[in-house]
């Protein structure tokens, strides 16, 4: 799967994605990094790639022209790419959208916004607006590294073990279970025991009820969208009762 960033500091894409998972994937060939610059798009000394705003205003606001003059260049790269903007009007990131793009199998163009944000023509050159969350931030590229990141998990290979991917958080709308290693006691804190018996059923019964025990302290909000059982049920009822009992007591 290749991404490619268009951006006005490909350095900050580099340096990000020299480092650990994504490292050995672009080194093990299992996807590709790379960066275009509107500014080699420009046609002025300064290389200027924003203006002041019409109808007046504070900021400055990103020419039309260089950015899509590089869509076309990233488009010429990767044909069959869906161009995806940053910013804060698109839709948020949930692991749902994560799971679409990977799915899809399509190759993934990321559109990196910086000061008062794009002129609002860039969009007609865009398949999808993506938002990471309510809040500013300095500029697309932090966002755009974490939808490929969250993507990339998803590619075989990547992440070492098949399975990893599907059991982590939000893999199936509910938070991940407690995760423990070797010492089986450190500070006074133990391994639970059923973790060390070699009874699989019963840790896969443990796992997901404490799975359903974090979901509904930390994020009770994710358990009217997951896909419960009637197994489920039983273990989430468990879970309240105990929980009440530990706030009474």
């Amino acid at each position: 799967m290749n991404f490619l960033f268009i951006t006005l500091f490909p350095e900050f894409i580099e340096q990000a994605t020299c480092f650990s998972i994504i490292k050995r994937a672009v080194e093990q060939g299992l996807l590709t990094v790379s960066c275009i610059n509107p500014r080699d798009f420009t046609h002025d000394k300064h290389k200027t790639v924003d203006d002041t705003p019409f109808g007046g205003g504070v900021g400055m606001v990103l020419k039309v022209e260089p950015f899509a003059v590089a869509i076309k260049e990233a488009k010429r790269l990767l044909p069959n790419a869906a161009v995806v903007a940053l910013c804060p009007g698109g839709n948020t990131l949930n692991q749902k959208i994560v799971e679409q793009f990977a799915e899809a199998g399509r190759d993934l163009i990321f559109l990196c916004g910086h000061y008062e944000g794009f002129d609002e023509r860039i969009f007609a050159w865009v398949d999808e607006k993506i938002s990471i969350g309510d809040y500013v931030l300095t500029g697309g590229e932090l966002p755009a590294l974490v939808v490929m990141d969250a993507v990339a998990r998803y590619i075989p290979g990547v992440l070492g073990k098949e399975e990893s991917a599907s059991e982590e958080s939000f893999s199936e709308g509910l938070l991940e279970y407690p995760q423990y290693t070797r010492p089986v006691v450190f500070g006074g804190m133990e391994v639970p025991e059923v973790l060390r018996g070699g009874n699989h059923a019963l840790i896969k019964e443990w796992r997901r009820k404490e799975a359903l025990r974090a979901t509904y302290k930390n994020r009770p909000d994710l358990l009217n969208k997951a896909a419960l059982n009637k197994d489920d049920g039983k273990l989430l009822l468990a879970v309240i009762k105990e929980t009440k009992g530990e706030n009474n007591g």
